[in-house]
């Protein structure tokens, strides 16, 4: 990944940037809420219970992109400076051409729009600027809202794959349209 300035994007309605202190509050919220991570499976060691454990993730997102290992964005409305739900490209391949997409959102936020506008442009990110061969995301079986979205945004699940870290989780990608194309 060869980029030394945080990257943020811009949408009709979103702004995606950089995580930053002054969202703890939000942070911790995220993820820790009951709804938030109904389909979520972290250990204990990964897992956000106090502000502090939400400023500790805070700063590991922001050495993670230092280090080039993943990008996290908060996502905020235009109209509103406050974070309201987070996308990130992370789980890169040795030679960074393909990367794991991870989202969330506040359920206030849920079936607007919101996280598919964020998917695409993270997407497009992802393929133009990255140049990924491939975006993969793993979800779920039972968060139909995830795989609603995932499919509506150009993935397909890979029934031949599973997550040998959690079972529950069926696996979905997108490959990048450019390819073949140039």
């Amino acid at each position: 990944m060869n980029i030394d300035q945080f990257p943020e994007i811009t949408t009709d309605r979103l702004i995606l940037k950089e995580t930053v202190v002054a969202d703890c509050n939000e942070v911790l919220f995220l993820r820790s809420d009951i709804d938030v991570n109904k389909y979520i499976k972290r250990p204990e060691n990964r897992q956000t219970k106090t502000i502090e454990d939400a400023l500790k993730f805070i700063q590991k997102i922001k050495t993670g992109f230092e280090n080039k290992e993943f990008i996290s964005w908060k996502i905020t409305l235009k109209s509103n400076p406050k974070m309201i739900g987070t996308i990130c490209l992370w789980n890169f391949s040795e030679d960074f051409k393909n990367a794991e997409i991870g989202y969330d959102l506040n359920p206030v936020f849920q079936k607007q729009g919101i996280m598919s506008e964020a998917m695409n442009a993270v997407l497009k990110f992802g393929f133009n600027t990255l140049n990924l061969n491939q975006v993969e995301a793993f979800t779920h079986v039972e968060n139909e809202s995830s795989k609603k979205l995932l499919e509506n945004n150009g993935f397909t699940r890979n029934n031949n794959r599973k997550d040998e870290g959690n079972l529950m989780n069926c696996i979905f990608e997108i490959h990048n349209p450019n390819n073949g194309l140039l």
